[in-house]
């Protein structure tokens, strides 16, 4: 009787132990995120402002994701409106959570044509500086900025959108290029390198995946460190849609900036539900249907889902994935190309839940 006694006590031991493995391997499933998922591939990051940083969508944050990327706190407008004065505030509480819940911190961005104050580029009369004066004041504003959140941040996109669109032209046509030339691009990398010698520098760009700008994307970075410049990365943005990138396109792109040996990122990913458009216009008849339908929703998930696949097939390059906003709640699209008219191009509905196509995403 005692060893039937001490038989059946074995036998409802091992039952409950793997019930109770069956319950934590269930825990553990739901509490997985996309960082989870592609933990042995690279981190997978989001674009965030400080008001995503408490609430529902901050819990999103720390279950999906280990990086992020400031959305506008870092830009050179917002943090620097004067020449005597820095903002801080909103780049510090997004460093600050990031830190506190072990986050890797992508910076965004130290020199663009876009969102740059005035003042950078007129004295006090308001007549346009000289070259040497404007790159003294980018030394200065990439010196201040970096050494305020060196070692906090492991990568910086130093320079953006510096290429044009227009096939004809090579360099946009900025202040930064009538007044400095194309050294300011090279600058701007040094400025911050001898600042932080340990950060992560990137050319970020987008519409990456046309084969005109792509090839003028891949002179000026092959150009940068021919000549010693220390970049180690490509950004590449990932503003995509329904309809682009093809596999093909995707494939020879990422290949073509592997080639060069630097890293690989996708620094701004999104996917519109639309139809891709370049430039913004006004609203049309045809833009009132603003439905999340299942034709759009099909579509959107083939591009994600071979977007990722990709991902993963140049893991040994590509060293990180970001999203460029958090759900379909909000985001820059709904205003893109055409003004309040809804988008849906993440992997997160309006209430958070994933959407079908996050399973395509992290099934593999």
């Amino acid at each position: 009787m005692k060893n039937k006694f001490l038989s059946a006590t074995i036998i409802l031991s091992i039952v409950a132990a793997s019930c109770s493995s069956q319950r934590a391997a269930t825990t553990t499933a739901a509490n997985k995120g996309l960082k989870d998922y592609y933990r042995s591939f690279f981190p997978v990051g989001v674009a965030v402002a400080p008001r995503n940083l408490a609430g529902d969508e901050a819990q999103l944050i720390l279950r999906e994701f280990n990086s992020l990327t400031p959305e506008n706190a870092m830009k050179m407008g917002p943090i620097h409106p004067q020449e005597d004065k820095y903002n801080w505030a909103d780049a510090d509480s997004i460093v600050n959570f990031a830190q506190r819940h072990g986050l890797k911190v992508r910076g965004h961005n130290l020199c663009w044509h876009s969102q740059a104050p005035r003042w950078m580029f007129t004295d006090k009369e308001g007549k346009t500086v000289s070259k040497e004066v404007l790159l003294q004041r980018l030394k200065d504003h990439i010196t201040t900025v970096v050494n305020r959140y060196k070692g906090k941040l492991y990568a910086w996109d130093v320079v953006n959108e510096a290429i044009s669109d227009a096939p004809d032209e090579y360099l946009r046509n900025s202040e930064w290029l009538k007044i400095c030339g194309e050294e300011y691009i090279a600058k701007a990398f040094q400025y911050a390198h001898e600042v932080d010698p340990d950060a992560v520098l990137f050319y970020n760009d987008y519409n990456e995946i046309s084969p005109v700008k792509r090839e003028k994307i891949y002179k000026l970075v092959k150009g940068l460190k021919d000549a010693g410049v220390p970049i180690h990365g490509v950004g590449l943005q990932g503003h995509w849609a329904v309809n682009e990138p093809s596999q093909g396109q995707l494939d020879s792109t990422i290949k073509r900036f592997a080639d060069l040996g630097l890293k690989v990122q996708v620094t701004e990913l999104d996917i519109s539900v639309y139809p891709k458009e370049h430039n913004a216009r006004q609203r049309q008849a045809n833009d009132n249907d603003t439905s999340f339908t299942p034709q759009k929703e099909q579509k959107q998930l083939e591009v994600y889902k071979m977007s990722f696949d990709l991902f993963r097939k140049y893991r040994n390059v590509m060293s990180g994935v970001t999203f460029w906003n958090i759900s379909d709640r909000s985001s820059w699209l709904d205003d893109f190309p055409v003004r309040n008219r809804k988008d849906y191009p993440l992997l997160f509905d309006r209430n958070l839940k994933p959407k079908k196509v996050y399973g395509e995403v992290v099934n593999f």
